[in-house]
């Protein structure tokens, strides 16, 4: 009898748990682990996560003093939050976990750079090398200079939201550490545009990764390849051999539960030979590239508003817990 599918795939790609359940990651032992505004924001409400919640608010009223709004204290924690989320995953899985800028800066080199810095701060204050840690930035043209900006410093990166080569390609020759394609919400956007659905070596979100990686191996680049957001286990078995893939709770369980051959789908030394024309990148080919993608051009849009808003949530739900805690127990915060 084969083993399980989760068994095979580690034996091509690092599996990387997508979520900011620090339970699930126990269960899973994921090599990596990443984690976003919105799995942020869905582990902050879990019971068992309170006191860390608690711990940053706390800390965030008395590095501000008595008289900051809760307001200013609920943003503050929102950015310490992460990095507390980072420090018990780091427990847990022996590799590295993405920690990500807010999304709100995507279109500010500089703004990223700075909360970038100090989020590596954080970490390099609780002695986590930085070899463990990934900041995680949008896609655009001002976070891929961002990235590049911080990759000199040492400080590794994982650019997310990436939906069309023109990203990939800009992302390779700034020297990023790693990107994020994002395999479900390509399906999404083109099952949505065309009526049709696909499966296998037929999702277009397959087909987009898959090129990626055929590129990235064939010119070389140092670049890892880690698809993400996927709908289904077909989507995984169509790309594996990836660098990594970073996959939901409840897909692990179903490549744990199944049991069949897992061929390899991805492999550098058959990219190396293949024709590939490469594409020389330069802002302004970027931008062209982008103009002419619809799909990227209206996920990259829709996943930075996305995130934009689950930070807001996440900023007002901390402002609630402060006005409870404080209600409850004034002289303890």
């Amino acid at each position: 009898m084969p083993k399980n599918l989760l068994e095979q795939l580690r034996g091509y790609t690092v599996v990387v748990a997508d979520t900011g359940d620090i339970e699930a990651m126990e269960k899973f032992r994921p090599t990596d682990a990443t984690t976003n505004p919105s799995l942020i924001t869905a582990a902050a409400q879990m019971p068992q996560y309170q006191p860390i919640v608690d711990g940053v608010l706390k800390d965030a009223r008395n590095e501000l003093g008595e008289n900051s709004t809760d307001q200013a204290v609920a943003n503050l924690a929102f950015q310490r939050l992460a990095v507390a989320f980072g420090k018990k995953i780091l427990q847990i899985v022996p590799g590295r976990v993405s920690t990500e800028v807010d999304a709100r800066l995507s279109f500010d080199t500089d703004a990223t750079i700075h909360q970038a810095r100090a989020i590596i701060a954080q970490y390099d204050a609780a002695g986590i090398g930085r070899e463990r840690i990934l900041i995680k930035i949008a896609s655009t043209w001002e976070g891929i200079r961002a990235a590049e900006v911080l990759e000199k410093e040492g400080i590794h990166c994982n650019l997310t939201l990436l939906f069309g080569l023109h990203q990939a390609v800009a992302c390779a020759e700034a020297g990023v550490t790693l990107i994020s394609p994002f395999v479900g919400r390509i399906l999404d956007w083109y099952k949505k545009d065309t009526g049709k659905d696909y499966q296998g070596a037929d999702d277009p979100g397959v087909v987009s990764v898959t090129r990626v990686y055929n590129y990235y191996k064939h010119f070389g680049y140092k670049t890892q390849v880690m698809g993400a957001s996927f709908r289904n286990i077909g989507e995984i078995c169509e790309l594996a051999g990836s660098d990594l893939l970073t996959i939901s709770p409840q897909l692990l369980a179903e490549l744990e539960s199944t049991q069949r051959d897992l061929p390899r789908k991805l492999d550098p030394e058959k990219a190396s030979e293949m024709k590939i024309e490469r594409i020389p990148m330069d802002k302004d080919v970027f931008d062209a590239m982008h103009a002419a993608d619809r799909m990227a051009t209206d996920k990259l849009k829709e996943g930075i508003e996305g995130f934009s808003a689950a930070l807001v949530k996440l900023e007002t739900l901390l402002a609630h817990r402060l006005a409870e805690l404080e209600s409850r127990t004034p002289a303890a915060v």
